[in-house]
């Protein structure tokens, strides 16, 4: 029996977008659904959930859950990975508090920055454990990953773990319907490309019956800017820079050098931005289960339609040949020509028999490719850092971070870093 393994399953509303869309694949019936999770009361609530599903959906997969990783993992044909190590107690908060001691703010934390170096450097351990496993018990497995920050821990499966890795981030196929009904555009008949890394991924075109549309979402985009918004920053970047961006405006504020600074404070009234949003949003979620929890687990009728996650039209495409397209990442074998070969890259793909095969994109505008290059540089260094053990490269990380180094000296970075790791106590390896 085929078998599609979800490791953390405890993450229960994304379990039952992702299992519960394989439930209603008929491509994917007669699927075994393997659940793991190292908190076994969510591992519980997720399963309840799927039995659920699996009778109003009328199903023939089979849902199990698993205490045993590598046995969960045994002869899976796919793999979904949507962990998060350390949660928000204790690590995010560290991640957010210690550099606020410092005066840098964050928004989200998850992906680049400060926080997104500590978020990568205590989740590339567990991922390469999980690498091992797979390529023990299952490995022509396609691992599909979620969890950020997206990029490294993309570039990491594949480059070290030697596990074929797709990256999957909802940026990509939300970024064209978002931005058009915020301008009051019809989306409908748009044909767009969209090339670049991980959250900051460049809508390159927008076109219908041939026409570029981009001169007209800048003119709106600038009357937008006259009036308070929630995607300021994507807006002012894209009239900078001449493109616009895949992910939120809250994210993008702290990729770049330019918004969240101590000596201009009012950039963040002036571009509405959230800072500490992240903690907030955790805090809500955590608040937000208690109340969910009864009507999602314990509902004998839950339903479920289809959702617009890529995981089960991937496994669909590759069971049936029929092809579909996505943006995903991989690694730049030669995609987009002015980014590093080492880098991870998010680039249209097409998904059939075959597996995933990435697209051709060529060079990039200069300005977004060195732009990109500056979240690159980052990412590189963390993986080496992480592979290496050697703490001088968490320092050159976060040295040519473009948000920490904008605002903190040398030594405070490095003071910075020292005392993260020292915060995080057994959530890292020991580093040299």
């Amino acid at each position: 029996m085929p078998k599609i393994t979800f490791i953390g399953a405890g993450s229960t509303v994304f379990a039952k977008n992702i299992l519960g869309d394989v439930m209603q694949t008929p491509a994917l019936q007669g699927f075994e659904i393997a659940l793991f999770d190292i908190d076994a009361v969510r591992l519980g609530d997720s399963e309840k959930m799927l039995l659920n599903l699996k009778q109003t959906s009328g199903s023939s997969c089979i849902v199990k859950a698993y205490t045993d990783r590598k046995e969960a993992l045994r002869g899976a044909k796919y793999i979904v990975n949507a962990i998060q190590v350390g949660g928000y107690d204790p690590c995010t908060i560290t991640d957010f508090e210690i550099p606020k001691k410092y005066g840098l703010r964050q928004t989200i934390a998850d992906t680049v920055g400060i926080g997104g170096i500590f978020r990568n450097l205590r989740t590339i351990p567990v991922m390469l454990d999980f690498a091992r496993d797979i390529n023990e018990v299952c490995p022509d497995a396609l691992f599909l990953n979620y969890t950020n920050p997206m990029a490294v821990l993309t570039n990491v499966m594949n480059t070290y773990g030697d596990v074929r890795t797709v990256g999957l981030c909802h940026s990509v196929q939300v970024c064209v319907p978002d931005l058009f009904k915020h301008l009051d555009m019809d989306p409908t008949g748009v044909k767009w490309n969209i090339a670049g890394i991980n959250h900051m991924a460049w809508l390159l075109e927008a076109s219908k019956d041939g026409v570029d549309l981009y001169p007209e979402i800048k003119r709106r985009a600038a009357e937008k800017q006259k009036e308070k918004h929630h995607d300021m920053v994507r807006f002012e970047l894209m009239l900078k820079f001449g493109y616009y961006i895949t992910e939120s405006s809250e994210h993008n504020a702290e990729y770049h050098p330019y918004f969240i600074k101590k000596s201009y404070p009012e950039l963040v009234e002036r571009f509405n931005i959230p800072l500490d949003e992240y903690p907030r949003r955790c805090v809500n979620q955590i608040e937000g289960w208690k109340t969910m929890r009864e009507s999602l687990v314990n509902d004998s009728k839950l339903e479920h339609c289809r959702s617009h996650e890529y995981a089960s039209y991937i496994f669909e495409a590759i069971e049936t040949d029929k092809p579909f397209k996505i943006g995903a990442n991989v690694m730049n074998t030669g995609l987009i020509t002015n980014l590093p070969k080492e880098a991870c890259v998010e680039v249209p793909c097409l998904v059939d028999a075959n597996g995933v095969t990435p697209t051709y994109v060529g060079d990039l505008p200069p300005q977004l490719a060195a732009l990109n290059r500056t979240n690159i540089n980052t990412q590189l260094l963390t993986i080496e850092a992480a592979i290496t053990g050697k703490r001088e490269h968490i320092y050159h990380a976060a040295l040519l971070d473009p948000h920490t180094s904008a605002e903190l000296s040398m030594d405070d970075i490095v003071s910075l870093c020292d005392d993260l790791i020292e915060a995080h106590g057994t959530w890292l390896p020991n580093y040299k």
